[in-house]
């Protein structure tokens, strides 16, 4: 396989504390520690976490020695004067007086490469079918190859520290408004070394395009190990090999290279090893393509997906589907190895009419009515914890959208 780089810029995630942090099961991260090499010294950062006491203060270790008399609590970084490439850094929580270990040590990156270089393994590219035209006439079958798309973290093996989750994407991808085969969609995990943990395929009958794969990487069921949650089908190989489905069925139409026919999955993986942990019927039904805004399968397949804490508590997998006309929203647990639904919101123009048609390329969360519970804001409609509508501003689908406390009380 072909060796490319990816580079991880910055890798200083600070969990910022929620007003309900103390009761939310969060990732279980360690500090995250990075040194930078400047001229005059070495710059040190570090996590602030979303379960940390609110009078939490830091002493910072340098070659084992303490070099902070007094424990930093306005800041999560501190700059060392006169510090060596070579010299090693470790940071310790105080709270009420009792210190905790210092975290593991590191060494600072260097001036000319304050970046983490981390190698990835290209998939081999392959070919795909040409289109069949009006008269039944196979066109030029495509040859394609991978590209490094979309990409998330977690902490997948427990360790406290993040790894990588990969999209690769081949370069025949479609738009869900454009014909043609393409290439099946591969997930890679790599620690930050470059190890690679797993691969996954998600096979033929999953289209490649901006729209159609949206994943999730978090820790659902509070082992301490975030899982993978993405939507499959038939022919979907797991990281350890095992086929989910009907390993031989092709849904692909020969005539646009869609997908619009087939059962539809949403698998969760496990995040060290890619194993595929419970696999469910997509709740949202692909149905009748025209319900969805067109009848040439564009629309039918716009996904989203997020993580709410929807008790207060655990985290859930949030599910959308379509936002032009019929717009579904599904919010799903996983508990004890197992999926099951927690509620299942749908707009069509029978039910909830004003609810259809309102949705953005994204959707945010947030508790938006200080009940402790997160609520979806899906473009210009709201959907309650429980998933009961909350609001329809009826401004219509909108590309971008910002959700916060943007005006602190």
């Amino acid at each position: 396989m072909k060796k490319s780089c990816f580079l991880l810029l910055g890798l200083l995630a600070l969990a910022m504390a929620l007003p309900a942090a103390e009761k939310r099961q969060l990732e279980a991260l360690n500090r995250g520690l990075v040194a930078v090499s400047t001229k005059k010294g070495v710059f040190l950062s570090w996590r602030l976490l979303g379960n940390d006491d609110a009078s939490v203060a830091f002493h910072v270790y340098k070659n084992g020695e303490r070099v902070t008399d007094t424990p930093i609590s306005a800041s999560t970084n501190y700059f060392v004067p006169k510090g060596k490439p070579a010299d090693s850094y470790a940071v310790s929580a105080v709270v009420g007086g009792a210190e905790s270990e210092p975290c593991v040590t590191v060494k600072p990156l260097p001036k000319k490469k304050q970046y983490l270089s981390i190698p990835i393994q290209q998939p081999k590219g392959g070919t795909v079918p040409g289109i069949v035209d009006k008269n039944g006439k196979a066109g030029v079958a495509g040859v394609y190859s991978y590209t490094a798309n979309d990409a998330s973290v977690g902490d997948l093996d427990g360790d406290g520290e993040y790894e990588i989750v990969l999209k690769w994407e081949p370069d025949n991808a479609h738009d869900n408004a454009h014909s043609g085969f393409t290439g099946p969609v591969i997930f890679d995990a790599y620690k930050l070394d470059g190890t690679q943990l797993w691969r996954i395929n998600l096979g033929k009958n999953i289209r490649a395009g901006a729209h159609y794969t949206q994943f999730l990487v978090y820790d659902y069921d509070g082992d301490g190990k975030a899982e993978v949650v993405m939507k499959t089908a038939d022919g979907t190989v797991d990281g350890t090999g095992a086929v989910i489905g009907d390993a031989d069925a092709d849904w692909r139409e020969s005539t646009y290279g869609k997908v619009l026919d087939g059962p539809e999955f949403l698998t969760v993986f496990e995040g060290a090893t890619g194993k595929a942990l419970d696999t469910v019927p997509f709740v949202a039904e692909r149905g009748a393509v025209s319900d969805w805004g067109d009848g040439y399968g564009n629309r039918c397949d716009r996904f989203l997906c997020n993580t709410a804490y929807l008790d207060g508590t655990r985290p859930s997998i949030v599910e959308g589907r379509g936002y032009y006309a019929k717009t579904t929203v599904t919010a799903y647990d996983f508990r004890d190895g197992k999926l099951s639904v927690r509620w299942a919101f749908s707009a069509t123009k029978d039910h909830l009419p004003e609810y259809m048609a309102q949705g953005n390329h994204s959707f945010s969360v947030g508790d938006v009515d200080g009940d402790g519970y997160d609520e979806i804001v899906y473009g210009s409609i709201g959907i309650d914890h429980d998933g009961t509508p909350l609001y329809s501003t009826t401004l219509g689908h909108g590309d971008a959208l910002h959700l916060g406390d943007l005006d602190p009380d």
